[in-house]
């Protein structure tokens, strides 16, 4: 149990730790956060516009696809640059615990944008044979030739399945196959009215330098919050109930 003179010592530390460290983290935060979000920009048309030489999207006629775990992880970024900013430049926090409950939302944002990058989706075949991908090359691909696109922590991956038809004759040991990142041959799958099975795989994997960035700035900025956090928690262990 403190005393009187210690509590009032660490409460002045305490008031500043909020006036004035917690600040100086959240403006951190959001000049780190605010790079990695321009690591995510699209290439723009203009003249003026400022594009990174490794920034990619997939193009096909003219329409720009981009992958859809780029699209999250920019969205959970911008949502985590949201809740940093969204007080007045003035404004005090009055209790740990209001810094605490921020620093865990935007530490869920950051997690997700972090995971979307690390964590490809599991998909069918079926799943694969249905998606956009597969349908956005103009000629269209062969019937034979199923197509994925990912993002592996700092790689594009591109998978290509081939194809053979089963013929009736050959379906009875017909197993369809679940869902996977990477499917390897012999997997098997129904798609319209039609059953067919891998043949062979081939995969390639292109690294893109400014994912790594982006994934080091996830990593520092969920160490700050984690940082500003067990400063705020290490004042309860000198009270025996939680000061703020």
């Amino acid at each position: 149990m403190a005393s009187a003179a210690e509590r009032a010592v660490l409460e002045e530390e305490f008031k500043w730790l909020l006036q004035e460290e917690v600040h100086a983290v959240l403006r951190q935060l959001q000049d780190i956060l605010k790079e990695a979000s321009h690591r995510f920009a699209l290439p723009s048309s203009g003249s003026g516009a400022a594009v990174r030489q490794e920034n990619f999207v997939l193009s096909t006629s003219g329409i720009a696809i981009v992958p859809l775990q780029i699209q999250d992880a920019r969205n959970h970024v911008n949502q985590a640059i949201y809740l940093l900013m969204n007080r007045d430049v003035n404004y005090q926090f009055k209790t740990g615990s209001e810094v605490l409950k921020l620093m865990d939302a935007v530490m869920l944002q950051l997690s997700r944008a972090r995971n979307r990058l690390t964590t490809p989706a599991t998909l069918t075949l079926p799943e694969i044979a249905s998606g956009g991908l597969t349908k956005m090359f103009t000629p269209a691909l062969p019937p034979d030739i199923l197509v994925n696109f990912y993002i592996n922590l700092n790689k594009l991956c591109l998978t290509v399945y081939q194809l053979h038809v089963l013929q009736p004759s050959t379906t009875k040991n017909f197993k369809p196959a679940g869902g996977s990142i990477l499917h390897n041959p012999g997997a098997m799958f129904e798609f319209g009215s039609q059953r067919y099975e891998v043949s062979h795989v081939h995969k390639v994997e292109c690294v893109v330098p400014w994912l790594n960035d982006a994934l080091v700035f996830f990593t520092v900025s969920l160490q700050l919050c984690q940082q500003l956090k067990d400063k705020i928690s290490v004042f309860s262990s000198y009270w025996n109930y939680r000061p703020y």
